[in-house]
């Protein structure tokens, strides 16, 4: 199945997260199929840009949210 969720980037207590379609069963930060934006909540406001069109793609052909993804495309 596959699964839009956050990989983790960024240096030692200093993280930002790209939005990612990945496989389900890969480990967070492994392999992707597609990057759709990045979220960045170290700096003031938070940062969160993603491609709307290709969420809603990834959304229709069965992709599921994590609920991190959920709860910041949703605001």
């Amino acid at each position: 199945m596959t699964v839009i969720r956050l990989t983790r980037m960024g240096r030692k207590k200093r993280p930002f997260y790209r939005i990612v379609v990945t496989d389900s069963r890969k480990r967070r930060d492994g392999g992707w199929i597609e990057s759709i934006g990045y979220y960045n909540p170290m700096v003031e406001p938070e940062v969160l840009k993603f491609d709307k069109e290709r969420l809603e793609y990834w959304k229709g052909v069965g992709a599921k949210l994590s609920d991190k993804v959920k709860s910041i495309t949703s605001k």
